[in-house]
Parts: C-alpha cells; structure tokens; sequence
C-alpha cells in the first residue's frame, strides 16, 4: 500500500476494518468505529465552525489520553481544521493565554477539567464537554456520516493540523506547526523503521497533547493500522498490568518516566510481556541498559523535536551513549554558536571519558533542508531557529535551522546529545555539558534520578549543582557519595557537584521532563537538605544556616546572586 499523503486520508482507510483499533480501561472501539466517530465529529465540527473572516478552523483539546482525543484528531483531519492541545496543568492566565493565543474557536474537554475554565475571560468560545449527555446529544444527529462526507474544504497535505506547544523552559510557550502531510510522513518513517505492522499495539501513556506521543506514538500507528490502547495519565504502577492486558508491542518515553519504571519494585515476571521496543529520548545509556537488563526491552534514544527541524536516527552499529547520524536528507552539524565553525570531533579515554568537551560540545543546527514549518503568530521565535551561520561559516544559501540543543560528534559522524543550550556550564573557564555529568551520577547505585545544573560562582562563571533522587528510604551518604565519584575513571576534575540537593522527587514539567527552571531557580536556597563541598576536594558536608549566610555574603561582596535567573 502507497503512503497516505494526509493524515485524513490514514483515518479513512480505517472504515471497513473491524479488529480492534482503540482501547482503554473502559472502552474498545474497532478502527472501523475509530473512523466512524471521526467522521460524525468532522461533521459536526463543520457545522460548528462554518468559515469566516479573520477567523481560524481551529479546535482546542484539554483532555486526558482518552478515546475521545485520537477521535478528535482524527475529525479535524477528515474537516481539515487543526487542534491545538491545551496543556491541563496550565492554570488562570496562562491557560487562558493558550487558548486564545491559537485562536481556538472550539474547546473539547471532560468535567475533571472544567473547573479549570472558571472565571476565565474565553469570549465566543464553545465548550464541548464530552462526559455529558448533552454531548453525547449533540453528536447523534451526525452518527451516519463517513470520512470525507463533511469538511470545511479539499483537505491538503500543507494542511495545519496540529499546533503543538513547545514544553520550553521560559517565557510563554511556542506553538510549533505541523502539517497533514508532515505527520502522515512521520508516522509513515516510523513505521518503516521500526517494522511496525498492523498487528502492533501502541501503548500511548505520554500526555497526547505533547509531540511525544501524536507524533511518534499514535501517528505511526495509523500509519500501519494498528492497535493504539491508552492510559489516561501515566502510571508506573499501571503500565505492565496495562501492557499485558492490551497486548502492547510499542511504546513511547522520555527519560524520567524510564527512571520512575525501574524505581517500581521488581517481581518475577517483569519480563512477562508482549513488548518489543520503546522509542522515546533522553533515558541516557545507564538506565536504558538497566531497563533492557530488567525488562527485556531495548529502549531506542532518538531525536526529534515538535517542530521537526533537525532528526537523528539510530542504526545497528551506533555505539553506546550515542543517539545516532543524521536522517537521510539532513546535513546536520555541530557547530561553535558564536562563531558557526564546526566543533573538533570528539575525543575518548579508553575508558569512555569525553577528552575534549570545551572543542567538542557546541550547537546542533541543520544546514540542509527541514520539515520545520514555523510557530504560530510568533515570528521572532522563528527567526531564532532559522538563520544564517555568522559570516565566517561556510554553508549552503539558505538559512540553517538552530535546533538549541547541545551535542558532540565522534570521528565516524554518530552524535551524543549533551544537553539544552541552555544546560551548558562554565567552571574554571571550562565547558561542561550537563548531560555528560547526569550519565555519570547515574552510574552510583543510590540514585533514582539525577539533574545537573549551574548555579552562578560568587565571583564569576558556574559552579556545578545536581538534584538527587535516591533509591529507598535510607539518608544521603556523603562519603559513599565522594568515593563513587573518586572511582569514576571518566570524571574530569570540574564535573564533580560542589552542591548535592537531596530531594524525594525530581521535579517534573507537564510533559514528564526535569523542570530545570525550577531548579536553577531555587539553586541551594531551597526547603531540601543541600550538601557541600567548602573546598573543591574537602569532604561533603550539610550546608548549614551559618555557611549559607557566608555563602551569600561572598555574592555580594561580587554583586552577584545564586540564583541562575539572576546572575551577572
């Protein structure tokens, strides 16, 4: 079978097929009952959003993963409107912001989450709320209609389809775009890549307003025709009970749903399962060895983003660490961000220790043609992703596409990702990546999770900071702590932490990644126990109220503060 050059026309093919296609704890719906309450939907959506000036086909979704969200974005495919996914722990001002910044002229959403909307100044705005019978009254007038009978115009692959919030750090966020024929396109390089067939069954428990999940999760699944079952919100307690019971074979991560997976108790039948393979970012090769060791399943690292500028993909040979090369089609480079020359390959001890990270660690940019179709309304976000190389690098005419993440590319051309732009760190005049840092930490049996972070030196540059989460109950051990990191043959002498903040719980942004913000932003003046070293090799120690208050009186004396947010 060719490939669909529209998601709409993916939701079509489903008509006629009665295996099951979507599932949940509470329901089970055939692909041929997916494209029918598509259908009915597209239908009333046309009805509900007839075109007019100055106005947008635009619907939002603030829902859990239940069935109504595949069934709602497959509608706005066959209508060829586009659905913005609102973010449920977005609160007041800021959600407001959301829905009106994409110009949403529909909102579905569930009762859980209507007390989120009170007092919120939405004007014009209709509101489905799908656990009603109001609802369900609405809809049924329209429950004879098929794919392609309703739709607000000739549905096209350059049709917008998604605007997908960027789970940036600062500022409000960016509505990426994606197109039907960039996500029939993806979903459709997935399922090639990984073999995916129509007997898969994709485990969704990523929140389906993120990229994660609709892009490298639900797309590819319609893309094969295969099974998607759904969890609500994810649940490591849940997810191999939910696995066994759906038949999972497929599933998407990012790095901190990985570590809360391994901190569940282990039993005898962890590897009692139908799953073959997970997809996802930023686990980091310890724990995903850890996961493959315990469960069976390999853990594929790749890289992508919700705007789909820059794409690394794995191959058999990629070494340990690495995420991959270049997808076909990309020219990516790691490149110096002040000046756009090329970074030194990567050099390595024998022992894996990267040698050269302050020549090696720079900017990953696409110098090639992207799929990166743009933000919405944000023009000034655009243009920090698209420009040219500074005039003393070489490439081609067209403008580079800057993916603001950090990595360092080894003699045969695989990449490592080191973190975000954003997580570089300047000790003694050094560049250290935190990611680099973060896989090291890890290695130490005690930790459930690590972030590693600047925090401002008194007099100038960084100094190294990691929130740890530690396995069991018992305390941080300071000493046991400072001989894991002197037997670590790959340790440059400025990674070790000078501050260890020993925390229950990493704190967790809306899509499952380690809020750094947060962390930055508290930096060692925050209500968890933080350790020290006074001195660069002098023992750990607890920092207490009278070397805080000596601590604080060294930034002043410099007119500097701890905290990242604020330092000079």
């Amino acid at each position: 079978m060719r490939s669909a050059d529209t998601v709409a026309e993916l939701v079509g093919r489903q008509w006629g097929d009665h295996r099951i296609g979507l599932r949940d704890e509470h329901h089970a719906l055939t692909h041929h009952q997916v494209a029918a309450g598509a259908a009915a939907r597209a239908a009333l959506l046309v009805d509900l959003m007839p075109p007019l000036p100055g106005s947008e086909p635009h619907l939002g979704v603030l829902l859990d993963n239940t069935p109504e969200y595949p069934l709602w974005l497959s509608a706005a495919a066959l209508a060829g409107a586009a659905v913005a996914g609102i973010n449920p722990t977005r609160r007041g001002p800021e959600l407001a912001r959301d829905i009106q910044h994409t110009a949403c002229r529909v909102l579905v959403t569930q009762r859980a989450h209507l007390p989120l909307l009170d007092d919120l100044p939405l004007p014009g705005l209709r509101i489905l709320v799908t656990d009603t019978e109001a609802y369900r009254e609405l809809l049924a007038p329209y429950g004879n209609a098929r794919p392609g009978d309703a739709s607000l115009g000739p549905v096209r692959p350059d049709d917008l389809l998604l605007l997908s919030f960027t789970s940036g750090s600062t500022g409000a966020p960016k509505a990426a775009l994606c197109s039907q024929g960039r996500l029939a396109a993806a979903g459709s390089s997935l399922v090639s890549h990984f073999g995916i067939g129509p007997n898969d069954v994709h485990y969704v428990c990523m929140p389906m307003f993120h990229g994660n999940a609709v892009i490298a999760d639900w797309a590819p699944a319609l893309a094969a025709g295969a099974g998607v079952a759904l969890r609500a919100r994810f649940s490591a307690s849940r997810f191999l009970p939910d696995v066994r019971r759906f038949g999972a074979t497929y599933f998407t991560y990012v790095g901190r749903a990985v570590q809360y997976l391994l901190a569940t108790p282990p039993g005898p039948d962890d590897r009692a399962h139908p799953l073959r393979l997970g997809f996802g970012t930023e686990a980091g090769a310890v724990d995903a060895a850890r996961f493959e060791e315990r469960f069976g399943v390999p853990l594929v690292e790749g890289y992508g983003s919700s705007e789909g500028g820059a794409a690394v993909q794995r191959t058999p040979d990629t070494p340990t660490g690495a995420i991959g090369r270049a997808a076909p089609g990309d020219d990516l480079a790691v490149v110096d961000p002040d000046t756009g020359e090329e970074c030194a390959p990567a050099r390595f001890s024998p022992a894996g220790r990267l040698l050269n990270t302050a020549e090696a660690v720079g900017e990953l940019v696409n110098r090639g043609r992207s799929s990166f179709e743009g933000y919405w309304r944000n023009p000034e976000a655009e243009a920090a992703r698209l420009r040219r190389g500074p005039a003393r690098a070489e490439g081609p005419g067209r403008d580079w596409y800057w993916t603001g993440d950090l990595f360092y590319r080894d003699a045969d051309g695989f990449l490592y990702f080191a973190g975000r732009t954003d997580d570089r760190l300047r000790v003694d005049s050094e560049n250290l990546a935190a990611a680099v840092i973060e896989n090291l930490l890890a290695r130490w049996d005690r930790v459930a999770g690590a972030a590693v972070y600047a925090v401002p030196d008194p007099v100038a540059g960084d100094q190294v900071m990691a929130a740890l989460a530690l396995h069991g109950d018992g305390p941080f051990d300071p000493g046991a702590f400072a001989d894991f990191l002197a037997a670590q043959a790959d340790l440059g002498t400025k990674m070790p932490p000078r501050f260890i903040r020993v925390v229950r719980e990493l704190p967790l942004t809306a899509t499952n990644k380690i809020h750094r913000v947060a962390l930055r932003r508290a930096s060692f003046l925050c209500p968890d126990p933080v350790w020290w070293r006074p001195a660069p090799t002098a023992p750990y120690e607890l920092l207490t109220p009278e070397a805080t208050e000596t601590l604080l009186a060294q930034y002043a004396r410099h007119a500097r503060s701890p905290s990242q947010e604020q330092r000079g």
